[in-house]
């Protein structure tokens, strides 16, 4: 039977420590199990619920590797913090990526949430919205068109030029990862997607259902945005992601178990691509997961 939206998983941020063989070997693996993508969070670092701190790999240089050494999957941020990254150096890095993946790139963004990682790497966590909708106009002038320049009140770029383009015509897709009223008004008439994370919607498929119809509502008419989502998938041996954090009680539990009908159910409300954020992630978690879902025949063709 056919595959009824994109299928991808998320790897490893800072549930545990992951060093970067293993890192390497999850991907290849989750490219063998049949996923259609692969994501990593672009964060720096967190507290920890143990008072313990830690921080992933880098997100940008991760998926420059992983666009290397994987063949068939899309690749993407879930999502970058545009504050994290000056936006024209932002473009560069992405239509980079892009090449080295043969056109495999999905550009997740976001403003960013986490002030801790703001205030320990310098950045400025003030008018972060007002921040992303310049940002998201450099970045997206420079991946569709390769030339822009932008004098805002934040970023100032003049005669910028994005050489070499991206390997697709137009650009690699740009994913909105955020469905707040403003980031709405500022994204959706120009992004390709939208995201919204499993415990925002409560990983339900009543709950994605309700989320999907207020962003329809705002979407500009003329336009279509595909919507996307973030599922919560726990394993027998889930403790909660980061260092035995519990869920709260509005977050449905999905098992593998259940994957299957959940899948046909956000695909069935309007879902066309899902990121699945195993607990614990691991890569026999990969492979449990990729099981579940071989009764599809195929995983879906990247565009």
């Amino acid at each position: 039977m056919a595959r009824p939206c994109k299928i991808g998983v998320q790897l490893p941020e800072v549930e545990r420590f992951v060093a970067w063989p293993e890192y390497v070997d999850m991907a290849r693996r989750a490219e063998d199990a049949g996923y259609d993508s692969i994501w990593v969070g672009d964060h720096l670092l967190y507290d920890l619920p143990d008072g313990s701190t830690r921080g992933p790999h880098e997100a940008w240089t991760t998926l420059a590797a992983l666009a290397a050494c994987t063949d068939r999957v899309q690749i993407g941020p879930l999502v970058a913090a545009t504050p994290f990254h000056a936006p024209a150096m932002l473009a560069k890095q992405a239509a980079t990526v892009d090449a080295i993946s043969g056109g495999r790139l999905i550009v997740g963004l976001g403003a960013g949430w986490n002030r801790r990682e703001f205030d320990a790497f310098g950045f400025p966590y003030d008018h972060r919205v007002s921040r992303f909708e310049e940002a998201l106009a450099i970045i997206v002038s420079l991946l569709h068109e390769g030339r822009t320049t932008f004098h805002g009140r934040f970023y100032d770029v003049d005669d910028c030029v994005l050489d070499p383009r991206p390997v697709r015509e137009g650009g690699p897709p740009i994913m909105l990862g955020s469905n707040s009223p403003r980031m709405l008004s500022i994204g959706l008439p120009v992004v390709d997607s939208w995201n919204v994370w499993w415990s925002t919607y409560g990983n339900s498929i009543e709950g994605f259902a309700e989320t999907k119809a207020a962003v329809d509502a705002a979407t500009p008419q003329g336009r279509s945005v595909e919507a996307t989502a973030a599922v919560l998938v726990t394993m027998t041996a889930g403790r909660g992601r980061l260092m035995g954090e519990r869920y709260d009680d509005n977050v449905a539990v999905v098992t593998p178990d259940d994957l299957d009908d959940h899948v046909r159910g956000l695909a069935g409300v309007g879902a066309t691509h899902l990121q699945l954020v195993l607990d614990p992630i691991t890569a026999e978690s990969i492979e449990t997961v990729g099981s579940a879902l071989a009764d599809f025949d195929h995983p879906a063709q990247v565009p």
